[in-house]
């Protein structure tokens, strides 16, 4: 099993070299690069024209979710919103837009070039209600109790410690605050070497959480009314050119694989009820900063 510190640097290279690519040629090449991830059916349409035709070209292409989280998701005006892994920025334009400018939208990335794209398809914008964070979801640099709305588009599952990222996510949402990401969900179980080539497919490098342990971990870290909802489920035949290039047998998996993977927007909320007093919520959420 690779380290923690391995899959951060294959994320890292994966979607630097993205930026870069957005960023010089306009386009991202993902879709021969196995590294990446295929560009049907996982990458594309993912947001209409009328969200397309507001934001910066670069900032659509740069986009590698397998969702669309801001639209599935009510973003009121004067909120706070933070887009983990927020990559070229088009879910933390669209969000500042949304909430307005008594709003304020936070996008947070580890990858100096996505950070560097972000800030530029910000500026092209002209959104003065965004700040673009170095960090990573493990440890984010926010207060506690700061936010309304956590979002992310299918970067959750790149962490080898997501019960962290639930709990930082748990820790800087403030009570009744929204947690509302896209992510990519496995349903039942996949042998090990098979589930290993789809999640390459899929561009998951760290892998992705079983639907049931999704939720159970969205409940352990503190949140409430945790729900998986279904919203892309990909067929064998979407990856049969990919895993046959990759020496695997497609036919004899299929049963295994077929419609177990799929994109998913993954809801919950942390409880309403207001603390005593500021930091009696800690024991809920201990461990989650270091």
């Amino acid at each position: 099993m690779e380290s923690a510190t391995s899959v951060q640097e294959q994320v890292k290279e994966k979607y630097g070299s993205a930026a870069r690519a957005a960023a010089q040629s306009g386009s991202v090449q993902a879709c021969c690069d196995p590294g990446l991830r295929c560009c049907d059916p996982i990458t594309t349409n993912l947001y209409d024209a009328e969200q397309t035709g507001i934001i910066p070209e670069k900032a659509v292409r740069a986009s590698l979710g397998c969702g669309n989280p801001t639209a599935l998701i009510d973003l009121r005006p004067g909120e706070t919103v933070l887009d983990l892994g927020s990559g070229g920025g088009i879910d933390v334009l669209l969000s500042a837009k949304r909430v307005g400018p008594t709003g304020k939208a936070y996008g947070l990335d580890m990858t100096d070039d996505m950070l560097a794209l972000a800030r530029e398809n910000q500026k092209q914008a002209d959104v003065t209600n965004i700040e673009f964070l170095k960090g990573e979801i493990e440890s984010i640099p926010l207060p506690d109790n700061s936010v309304d709305v956590i979002i992310s588009n299918c970067v959750i599952n790149l962490s080898t410690d997501k019960d962290r990222v639930l709990r930082e996510a748990f820790s800087v949402l403030k009570p009744g605050g929204r947690f509302a990401v896209s992510d990519v969900v496995v349903r039942g179980s996949v042998p090990e070497e098979v589930r290993k080539s789809m999640l390459l497919w899929v561009g998951c490098i760290a892998g992705a959480l079983e639907e049931s342990g999704y939720t159970a971990k969205l409940i352990n870290a503190g949140f409430e009314d945790a729900s998986v909802e279904p919203t892309c489920v990909y067929n064998v035949e979407d990856a049969r050119q990919f895993l046959t290039e990759a020496g695997v047998d497609v036919d004899t998996i299929a049963p295994q694989v077929n419609e177990k993977f799929f994109s998913a927007f993954i809801r919950a909320s942390k409880p309403k009820a207001a603390c005593c007093q500021p930091g009696c919520c800690t024991p809920v959420i201990a461990g989650a900063k270091e």
